[in-house]
């Protein structure tokens, strides 16, 4: 190749990647013409450019005439290259489109056979699925409504004699009904994608099922469970000479109608109702651990029959102080009360928490020894959560201090009012502290040697909640009456000797008289006087 002529063109600084068509086109310019010159002269630095642009171009003519025949052959050599660049391209893209048309027809198609059975099987599973889940909830919802069906009370045949037929009911039923609510309640708590009762509430069968049979069957379990625990007495209790829960009364012993069986049977309809209510107390979820369960629903029953006693018991005594007479048959009636609520106590130590299949229980060995929750299982009874959660360390201690609390006001109220009754309340303390001592004795009979002690606080508690006002009567009320001592032949017949004649004065508010003993005072700050009963007197009664 021949070498290149000299040109006065400085080719470098037009290829220089800085160069600046502006700086150029100034410095031509600057050159061309003076700078004191007012018009500028642009035709000279014009001429010069395109001087400048025809060099050029000629220079590219030149060199493009004399290099024709390399520049030819150079591109016909780039161009047979690339030709057979792609040939062999456009083979290898004829094999991979036919790789690609030989995939796509052995596998995508197969693939998008396949994925449309994969979904038709993935749907036909869930359909599989909740079929089974709605036959499950058909099953257990007839076998809930056929568990029903056994608890309603039916005529059965008494040994031939007609004219006694008895009407009986499965007890047991209320735990099988319980179970099997419980199932349904597990069905329709899991309700998240993939557990299985997923799409249970899309299906219009199980909502009526749901509506029409399982909420009203629960409720109806509920209330026969809570109606059994609310009619307990002591024929619910078996009482041999092993363990004598309770001591019967003269009317139990006298009756002798209750046999063994009977009263078995009693115990097992009481156990199975609360174990009823112990397993359909409300839980959050369907795991949970078992330290963290309360039994909501059995503590609020049990709750309810004890407050309910004593709500009765605190009506009749207040009956039964307003009209002395009857006062007996309301202590024997509370003694009564209290001794159902020992006979309760007696049955709920014996019965350990069923089995809950919505509760975690811990293992109950480890490294072979047992743990402490293990331990306290093993021990545990239906007993202590109630003993927690009224805070007690016994129930016939709860009563009695229940009692005692709620029956001041009304013995204050009596007092207050006056009459022929707190009349007589003030001329018999003595009698009615004993009654009332008997009558605390007599309800809270255990065979739990722990249990004096609570009795001995009890009979303090409640026979001081009524004295506490009685020695506040002063003397003065004879004169304030205007009468003596007179005799009543009707409180004479029940055994409650002579009263005062009537007072309207608040006995609470009023100053002792003058040369009347200051009352002494105990521990609490009750009032107390030389006949009120002391620890050491009632301790020696036990």
């Amino acid at each position: 190749m021949a070498e290149p002529e000299p040109s006065y063109i400085d080719y470098e600084a037009f290829l220089d990647p800085s160069f600046s068509p502006t700086s150029f086109a100034n410095n031509l310019v600057t050159s061309t013409n003076n700078p004191s010159d007012t018009p500028l002269d642009l035709s000279t630095p014009l001429s010069r450019v395109l001087f400048d642009i025809q060099e050029i171009d000629t220079h590219i003519h030149n060199s493009t005439t004399k290099s024709a025949l390399p520049l030819l052959t150079h591109t016909r050599d780039q161009n047979d290259a690339g030709q057979r660049v792609l040939q062999a391209v456009e083979a290898q893209v004829a094999v991979l489109k036919e790789g690609y048309e030989r995939l796509e027809r052995d596998v995508l198609r197969k693939w998008e056979a396949a994925e449309e059975v994969r979904g038709a099987a993935e749907r036909s599973w869930a359909t599989v699925r909740l079929a089974r889940a709605v036959g499950r909830c058909l099953m257990l919802g007839r076998q809930l409504e056929g568990q029903l069906v056994e608890l309603t009370p039916r005529f059965v045949d008494n040994k031939g004699d007609e004219s006694a037929p008895l009407m009986r009911e499965d007890h047991r039923a209320l735990v099988r009904a319980s179970h099997t609510l419980l199932m349904l309640r597990r069905m329709f708590m899991t309700t998240a994608d993939g557990e299985e009762g997923y799409g249970l509430d899309r299906v219009r069968v199980i909502r009526t099922l749901r509506s029409d049979l399982i909420t009203p069957a629960e409720n109806s379990v509920k209330a026969r469970a809570q109606q059994i625990v609310n009619k307990f007495s002591l024929k619910a209790v078996f009482m041999d000479e092993e363990h004598p829960a309770v001591s019967p009364g003269p009317r139990a012993r006298s009756s002798g109608a209750t046999t063994y069986a009977q009263q078995e049977e009693l115990r097992a309809r009481v156990i199975s109702a609360i174990t009823a209510l112990y397993l359909l107390s409300p839980t959050p979820k369907s795991n949970i651990p078992v330290t963290s369960f309360s039994p909501e629903l059995l503590l609020a029953t049990l709750k309810g029959y004890i407050h309910t006693s004593l709500s009765a018991s605190l009506a009749a005594l207040t009956r039964g102080l307003s009209m002395l007479p009857s006062l007996d048959r309301a202590l024997l009636e509370v003694s009564t009360r209290c001794q159902h609520i020992v006979a309760l106590e007696g049955l709920l130590q014996t019965v350990k928490p069923p089995v809950h299949p919505f509760l975690i229980y811990p293992s109950s060995e480890q490294d072979g020894t047992e743990t402490q929750a293990a331990l306290d299982k093993k021990k545990s009874n239906l007993l202590r959560p109630v003993l927690q959660a009224l805070d007690t360390s016994s129930l016939p201690s709860y009563f009695w201090r229940s009692l005692a609390s709620s029956l001041s006001p009304a013995v204050q109220e009596i007092v207050s009012r006056g009459g022929v009754s707190a009349r007589t309340m003030r001329s018999n303390q003595d009698r009615l502290r004993e009654d009332i001592r008997a009558c605390v004795l007599r309800g809270s009979l255990s065979s739990s040697p722990g249990l004096k002690r609570e009795i001995f606080v009890e009979v303090e508690l409640l026979v001081v909640s009524q004295m506490k006002y009685l020695q506040r009567i002063p003397s003065a009320l004879e004169k304030t009456s205007g009468s003596k001592v007179r005799y009543d032949s009707t409180l004479h017949a029940s055994g409650w000797g002579c009263g005062f004649s009537s007072a309207r004065e608040r006995i609470h508010g009023m100053r002792l008289s003058e040369g009347q003993q200051k009352p002494m005072m105990s521990k609490r700050g009750e009032l107390l006087d030389e006949r009120a009963p002391t620890w050491r007197m009632v301790g020696a009664i036990l």
